[in-house]
């Protein structure tokens, strides 16, 4: 089992010294990665509803730092080996494919090819409305820069004829140092999961419960197999709401559970640590990690 850490970039993490301190104890305590949130701008009056909150708005005020997913990413790779740094998620559509191609791969090779690109079509409309992008494609742009990054990475002279993006005869360097990075489609609809089989590497629902877990996982299989992929390589993570307790006996349970479902990566939230993080992170190495 793999135990990645999400929420990484988010308070008191969002720092340089708080990003640096997290990533170099994650990494010697185990953790396998670090994943990051994103949001461009924080619209004052939103109506959108956070779909990860019981109130439905984000814990998160004004003035709240969330640094930019990719920078983050690139401070804490300089200071880390092997830690794999993930975008827990990227709004995809809210970015030009072309341009992102450029700066994941670079991140990509600067770190050792230590990258994943965690993707999501977005909840928050306002956000949309102020970065200038339609909302009620999103769903459709994304399908379709999946296959714009994918064809920037593994060609030169590449072309692309598509709805939102097209070129012909194109040349985006560096590479990917395997050629490719991994997409991982988050979300905890049917739809992402739908996504996830036709088009991802891996799939991370940030909510659900087991029950819940099964049945998008379900989905992913069946939407894999009707797109003629392998179900198999598709890589799933999960959280449970145990891991968010110090009871390590629960948590190894949880982990358990989660195991049964064919769960491959196990996502602590990170602010379970931002208390004291060098004991913290140390007792679920020794109680959960290594156990």
């Amino acid at each position: 089992m793999k135990f990645g850490l999400g929420f990484a970039n988010t308070v008191p993490f969002a720092d340089g010294a708080g990003g640096a301190r997290l990533a170099t104890l994650a990494e010697a305590a185990g953790f396998e990665s670090l994943w990051t949130v994103e949001h461009v701008v924080f619209p004052d009056a939103y109506t959108s509803r956070y779909p990860y909150g019981r109130d439905g708005k984000m814990p998160a005020k004004a003035s709240t730092p969330m640094p930019d997913p990719l920078v983050w990413l690139t401070w804490v790779a300089a200071r880390t080996t092997h830690i794999r740094l993930g975008t827990g998620i990227l709004v995809l559509p809210q970015r030009n494919p072309v341009v992102l191609a450029k700066e994941v791969a670079t991140l990509d090779a600067l770190s050792g090819g230590r990258v994943e690109l965690g993707i999501g079509v977005g909840w928050l409309r306002e956000e949309f409305d102020a970065l200038g992008v339609p909302w009620p494609d999103r769903g459709a742009r994304t399908d379709e820069y999946v296959g714009v990054l994918r064809e920037l990475w593994a060609h030169d002279h590449a072309a692309f004829a598509g709805a939102y993006a097209s070129f012909a005869d194109v040349s985006c360097n560096p590479k990917p140092v395997h050629g490719h990075v991994p997409i991982t489609v988050g979300g905890h609809s049917e739809a992402a999961a739908r996504r996830a089989g036709r088009l991802g590497d891996g799939f991370f629902p940030a909510k659900g419960s087991p029950g819940r877990l099964a049945e998008l996982f379900a989905v992913v299989r069946d939407a894999a197999t009707a797109a003629g992929r392998d179900p198999d390589a598709i890589e799933l993570s999960a959280s449970h709401l145990a891991l968010t307790g110090d009871d390590y006996g629960a948590i190894r349970a949880a982990v358990d559970e989660l195991a049964a479902l064919g769960v491959a990566r196990v996502m602590v939230p990170a602010f379970v640590f931002a208390r004291d993080p060098e004991a913290t992170l140390a007792l679920f190495a020794e109680h959960v990690i290594s156990a």
